[in-house]
């Protein structure tokens, strides 16, 4: 049973930190700075590939520290994220973060992360989540693919309207959820 409860967390309001420098970590990176460029991260990594050094670099705002973790590190962190092959050290960063109520993910080690990093559908305002409960990153891209296609590439400006027209109503909350259910129930609708 899938007990995961999705949020949205805005990256530029916390401290996040990412341990390790290699493809995977990389990877993680882009799938950080692809959702807000203005995140609060920490880059810490005993070695970095060429790459994600260079792609670093357009990003002047994010601290860079090319050694060994040190247990400080954590202080002031609401998100850890382990990118490394070293076990010791994920069940260490696992240990630290759930002493000091920390958030951690550890890449390809589902039972060891309270949050997983899913595949992301974003439409200008709209952003669609995509989790298979850390069992397969792979079927969460097919899906992800398969909204990007079905998704009409007008869906911002229809969420432009429809945020204009709920200032526009008047009345209290009930009111104004029943009037915006009856002018979006047929706004993704098919015909067949």
């Amino acid at each position: 049973m899938n007990q995961l409860f999705p949020i949205f967390v805005k990256l530029d309001q916390i401290q996040t930190l990412l341990v390790g420098g290699g493809k995977v970590a990389l990877e993680k990176f882009q799938a950080l700075i692809t959702n807000d460029e203005r995140l609060n991260l920490t880059v810490v990594a005993r070695e970095i590939v060429p790459e994600f050094e260079i792609l670093l670099r357009n990003y002047p705002h994010i601290q860079l520290h090319i050694r060994p973790f040190e247990t400080t590190d954590i202080e002031h962190k609401q998100l850890v994220i382990a990118a490394t092959n070293n076990m010791e050290l994920n069940d260490e960063l696992r240990a630290l973060t759930s002493l000091h109520n920390i958030l951690f993910n550890a890449a390809d080690k589902p039972d060891l992360c309270d949050f997983y990093l899913g595949s992301i559908v974003t439409k200008g305002n709209l952003k669609v989540a995509i989790s298979t409960n850390g069992k397969s990153p792979t079927i969460a891209k097919r899906v992800k693919e398969l909204l990007n296609d079905l998704l009409p590439a007008e869906i911002d400006e229809t969420l432009s309207l429809m945020s204009e027209y709920r200032e526009q109503l008047k009345g209290d909350f009930e009111f104004k959820v029943k009037k915006l259910n009856e002018h979006t129930k047929n706004i993704l609708r098919h015909e067949r």
